[in-house]
């Protein structure tokens, strides 16, 4: 049913944690399905992502995929960052069973949500990036299929 990746991405989750005094915090959910992600940002003054952290509650698919989201997005920048979808998500763990594709979206979401938050609190515009719902409903998942 999962991949290898899948697998690994939950059973040894990279860059699980918290940072203090984070440049973005992000959390988004999925209320039908009880899964909550919140992804901290540490950008520089390069807006480079130097460090990343996620704290995820939910099935193992939700924590792979907040774990690969995190690698997708280290060492990036900000605009880089914006172009992590759920597809590549997805990709970069070798699938997903499509009843857990909203977990990717999350994980896009949440990267997005992160990046709000940075933009909002040092008054920038990233080109792209629209404010976030926390709520992450079916509609916008079918969209994404």
């Amino acid at each position: 049913m999962y991949s290898e990746k899948v697998m690994d991405h939950f059973q040894n989750p990279r860059n699980v944690g918290e940072i203090e005094n984070a440049s973005g915090m992000g959390t988004v959910g999925n209320a039908k399905c009880g899964d909550i992600m919140r992804i901290y940002l540490d950008i520089d003054e390069n807006q480079i992502i130097r460090d990343v952290k996620f704290k995820t509650f939910g099935c193992g698919a939700a924590v792979a995929t907040s774990s690969m989201a995190t690698e997708l997005v280290m060492g990036k920048t900000v605009q880089e960052a914006m172009t992590v979808t759920n597809k590549a998500v997805a990709e970069a763990l070798d699938g997903l069973p499509p009843v857990k594709m909203h977990c990717s979206l999350l994980a896009e979401e949440a990267i997005h949500a992160a990046l709000w938050d940075y933009a909002t609190k040092n008054n920038l515009t990233i080109e792209g990036l629209e404010k976030p719902k926390s709520d992450i409903g079916e509609e916008e998942e079918e969209e994404d299929y």
